[in-house]
């Protein structure tokens, strides 16, 4: 039997396998080490997603004391400030009014309005992997694509924005399982830098308006939207974070799968017309968020298990995603797989405001490369990051053939 161990290198480079044995144990399994109940099939996860009795902060109704948990230590006290006035962490009515004003940024015009600009960077980005003779495809054009994307849509100069991937790595550190202080640490200094930053820019915005979202929050707030500050730089970073993170990873750990799967590979390269199905499919085989949490505000049963409040679930995208009970052979790469409800992208409250964007990228960037460098292989074998939470790699390594 496959062990669920988080930090066993073998289990990261594929949980897959344990995945399996975890859904025919059950539907819920209680997991001592991080102190959870996993719950591994797609019909209980989907569900949780949309049920109003798990959240994904209890603030808004109970103390930590209430709720019978210990308040973070005040040193990691930065990193919870910014990380707990983003909406993704945020339950109605303030996840609502915050939503709102960013969905504004993210209505299919607007998108509609960036695939030019998408495109053109992605073909730029495939190009100078092409004049180089390869490259790694991770630090060329898995990161600098949607990074650049989000950064121009926030108005970040293109000057500042070196920083930002660093700082959203570190941040994201503390998404792992437990934590440790190092992580903790990383965390806080680059969440006191991306704050300082973005409290700057924010008061520039407040002089010299532009087209551009932080202006758009700025003017929000002042017509009467009760955007604070804080709010304001949450969002911006959440955004920044949210909105390249799992591109970045979904865009090498699908190179990855389909340099493993040459057939598959053979068959997106003679036709093109595959890359939509082909990016819905890389996300569901090697989902780029494994885990996303939820705390239990009210008492919820699952197969006769009653898992009371004051509980933390583990809702298993990964083990989700091949759930056979809704994918055919869902251990096989199938870039012609139609019915494919994978829920890589979240659901419910919380779904992904970004996933028209990201399925634009990850389409632009497929694309430009198949077209680009239609014999791109593998250079080496690549280094799988040790965390199990974001699940991507170290770096991607080619030749353009």
């Amino acid at each position: 039997m496959s062990a669920f161990d988080p930090w066993d290198p073998a289990f990261v480079a594929d949980p897959y396998p344990a995945y399996a044995d975890l859904r025919a144990r059950g539907r819920v399994i209680r997991y001592e080490p991080t102190d959870q109940w996993l719950v591994p099939h797609h019909a209980d996860v989907s569900a949780l997603l949309r049920d109003r009795r798990l959240g994904r902060t209890y603030r808004h109704r109970f103390t930590h004391e209430e709720f019978g948990r210990t308040p973070p230590p005040p040193e990691h006290e930065p990193f919870h400030t910014l990380n707990d006035h983003g909406m993704l962490d945020l339950e109605p009515p303030d996840h609502t009014r915050i939503r709102r004003l960013v969905s504004k940024a993210f209505t299919p015009r607007t998108v509609e309005r960036l695939k030019p600009y998408v495109r053109g960077l992605a073909d730029r980005l495939a190009a100078d992997l092409v004049a180089a003779g390869g490259g790694d495809l991770l630090t060329d054009v898995a990161e600098p694509l949607p990074v650049a994307v989000i950064a121009e849509m926030l108005g970040i100069p293109e000057a500042d924005r070196a920083p930002l991937r660093p700082w959203s790595a570190e941040i994201c550190g503390m998404y792992e399982l437990n934590p440790s202080q190092e992580t903790a640490a990383r965390a806080v200094r680059a969440s006191v830098e991306f704050s300082d930053y973005l409290r700057e820019l924010i008061a520039e915005r407040r002089e010299k308006p532009g087209d551009d979202l932080v202006s758009a929050l700025i003017a929000a707030h002042d017509e009467g939207d009760r955007l604070t500050e804080q709010e304001m730089i949450s969002t911006c970073v959440l955004l920044l974070n949210a909105g390249h993170e799992a591109t970045v990873n979904a865009t090498v750990n699908g190179w990855w799968a389909l340099f493993r799967n040459p057939g598959q590979l053979a068959a997106l390269r003679a036709d093109h017309s595959l890359v939509p199905s082909a990016v819905e499919e890389l996300m569901r085989y090697d989902t780029p968020l494994q885990l996303f949490e939820r705390w239990v505000l009210d008492d919820v049963e699952i197969d006769g298990t009653v898992i009371p409040r004051g509980s933390e679930v583990a809702l298993l995208f990964g083990s989700a995603n091949h759930d056979p009970a809704v994918f055919t052979a869902p251990d096989r790469l199938d870039l012609t797989r139609r019915d494919n409800p994978h829920i890589s992208f979240s659901a419910g409250l919380h779904y992904c405001i970004g996933a028209p964007l990201a399925r634009i990228e990850l389409a632009a960037s497929m694309t430009a490369l198949l077209e680009r460098a239609p014999a791109l292989r593998l250079a080496a074998e690549p280094e799988r990051k040790p965390n199990f939470v974001i699940r991507g790699l170290k770096g991607l390594s080619v030749e353009v053939g």
